[in-house]
């Protein structure tokens, strides 16, 4: 579930950070009104799939600062009014802080669609899938995109850790297949890791990197190896911290207060484990552990055991912390 004061994650720490961040977009928005259109702007429409956590705040940055249009499916139709209502909400809190005016907010708004089909988002130019991570998942969803939809269609899969060359394997265009690896929050965080599967042409490669641009958003580029840049470096860290809180090394508030003030982050990494979803962590670690064979992505025994509880951090109200 997307939580409506993600924000406040933030708000002790990096009070400037949020509001330097629409500093950023919307300079980029006034840039992009004065230029003309390229012949690079390949993309008009996007579709996303999965209107959870992530695939609500891609959608609102799609409409918001890419100003493309974007439509939303998702299997749960109750999942796609949550989302809808989230957007909503984040929309008119821009408005009453005085970052966009109303008229912005009704034409971000109207550029947001929803569907039933995933055969209706055939007339779109590229489709971000924005699911849990579960290899078996999606590739189920990328064969029947690909069965589906024009094969002229770009695919972009957000995972943290899988092989985008496996979940392009699902599919007869392979060479049409990437991997966008967006932060959380997306709205927030200014990071997108493009990641290339060994079949990916040039062609998709840098249609994507455009589109990302054009959210506002930096990207850089990853080998297609487990955990990508970002994730193979931070979730054994977080695994680390959790290992030593398991030792007795410390307990979680000096562990997150040494890491967040010795390191001068925003938070620490267990806090910050709670705000990913302890189950987000223990599936990443499990992709490292198993694709790598290196026990020192062996997934901490306490970060398990805290899954089967169902102690998955903030979305569920306990992991580490309470909320």
């Amino acid at each position: 579930m997307y939580h409506l004061n993600f924000l406040q994650v933030f708000r002790n720490t990096s009070k400037n950070y949020v509001a330097n961040s629409y500093k950023l977009n919307f300079r980029y928005l006034l840039s992009r009104s004065m230029s003309t259109t390229t012949q690079d702007d390949k993309v008009r429409k996007v579709g996303v799939i999965g209107a959870g956590q992530m695939g609500t705040g891609i959608a609102l940055v799609i409409a918001n600062i890419a100003q493309l249009h974007v439509k939303i499916y998702d299997t749960n139709p109750k999942q796609i009014d949550k989302g809808l209502e989230l957007i909503n909400k984040l929309i008119e809190k821009d408005v009453s802080k005085k970052r966009i005016t109303s008229e912005h907010a009704e034409s971000t708004k109207s550029r947001i669609g929803t569907i039933s089909k995933i055969e209706e988002l055939d007339d779109t130019d590229f489709v971000i899938e924005a699911v849990s991570e579960n290899v078996n998942l999606k590739c189920k969803i990328f064969e029947d995109l690909d069965n589906t939809l024009k094969k002229d269609i770009i695919l972009a899969t957000n995972t943290s850790s899988i092989s985008i060359t496996k979940i392009a394997a699902a599919t007869k265009r392979p060479e049409k297949v990437i991997g966008m690896h967006f932060m959380n929050p997306v709205p927030v965080m200014k990071l997108v890791e493009i990641i290339p599967g060994l079949a990916t042409s040039e062609e998709t490669l840098n249609i994507t990197k455009n589109l990302t641009v054009k959210m506002g958003k930096t990207c850089t580029q990853s080998l297609d190896v487990p955990g990508f840049i970002a994730n193979r470096i931070l979730i054994p860290y977080i695994n680390e911290a959790i290992i030593a809180l398991e030792q007795g090394i410390g307990t979680k508030e000096d562990i997150d207060t040494t890491m967040k003030l010795g390191t001068n982050v925003p938070m620490g990494p267990l806090t910050l484990a709670d705000f990913i979803g302890l189950d987000t962590c223990l599936a990443i670690m499990k992709v490292l552990h198993n694709e790598i064979g290196d026990t020192k992505y062996r997934p901490a025994v306490l970060l398990q055991k805290y899954v089967d509880a169902g102690w998955l951090g903030k979305k569920s109200g306990r992991g580490f912390y309470q909320y």
